[in-house]
């Protein structure tokens, strides 16, 4: 097995390895390399292991050089999801010592690995963040009662108040939205063409929905990816008095009852 950086011509062999690698997620896909480099002008370094002249395992990587948390070499910036994707675990430390060499070779402070599983104890870790998935019934109403009672309270003010929820073909809705509310927590927002990027690069894997009022004023929009049969609510914005009107309770439940439409 060797372990090589990544090649224009491997795209295809490495959109297929993501779709049918059971380590991989959403963040592995190959277009994330594409919007990193050219929103961001973070360099990249992919990394491939081959086996038997087909890929078994692959290792996105990102050089982040930062005033504030110095130079590191991520898998992956902006995604909650990194590190290898191999198809047996006997690839995975190949990986992780490319990584690690290259790591040194670039001066990187440090190498940063967004495993969803600690894969190497020895290594430091860091405990801030937590995942939480949610199996979505087929049934809608199961979908509904699963929802604690409080939440569901809100669920329901929001569908009597004659909310509703649209899928934009754009991004201009929930940029407003999304920006709005990044400066009210003072949070400099990402650019807008980062979230264009994201729908020209992933297409329908991309989705934008957004809850307007009876009278059609959008209070609230989520970005959502959808990657096999997950979808991952990943940007949101509202305006302030989204809570009184429940409108983020109802755009969470039309999330579910869209992804479970969607299949």
């Amino acid at each position: 097995m060797s372990v090589r950086p990544f090649a224009a011509s491997d795209r295809p062999a490495w959109t297929l390895f993501v779709q049918t690698c059971a380590d991989a997620t959403f963040f592995h896909r190959i277009e994330w390399r594409d919007i990193i480099e050219r929103v961001f002008a973070h360099r990249t370094h992919y990394l491939v292991a081959e086996r038997g002249g087909q890929i078994a395992g692959v290792l996105p990587l990102a050089q982040v050089r930062s005033l504030l948390f110095g130079h590191s070499l991520v898998s992956l910036p902006f995604a909650v999801y990194g590190g290898a994707a191999v198809a047996d675990e006997s690839v995975r430390g190949p990986l992780h010592e490319a990584a690690a060499e290259l790591a040194q070779e670039l001066g990187a402070d440090h190498l940063e690995l967004r495993d969803r599983v600690s894969c190497e104890p020895s290594w430091p870790q860091q405990d801030l963040f937590v995942t939480f998935r949610k199996p979505i019934s087929a049934d809608d109403d199961a979908n509904m009662q699963a929802i604690p009672r409080k939440q569901r309270a809100m669920v329901r003010k929001g569908i009597q108040r004659g909310l509703m929820s649209q899928i934009d073909p754009g991004v201009d809705r929930f940029f407003a939205l999304y920006a709005d509310n990044a400066h009210r927590h003072g949070t400099p927002p990402f650019p807008k063409r980062y979230f264009e990027a994201l729908q020209r690069e992933f297409g329908d894997a991309c989705e934008v929905m957004t809850v307007v009022t009876a009278d059609s004023r959008p209070v609230s929009s989520v970005l959502s990816f959808y990657f096999r049969d997950e979808v991952l609510p990943y940007y949101a914005g509202d305006i302030a008095d989204a809570r009184d009107l429940a409108a983020n309770d109802f755009k969470y439940w039309e999330l579910m009852r869209r992804s479970n439409a969607r299949g």
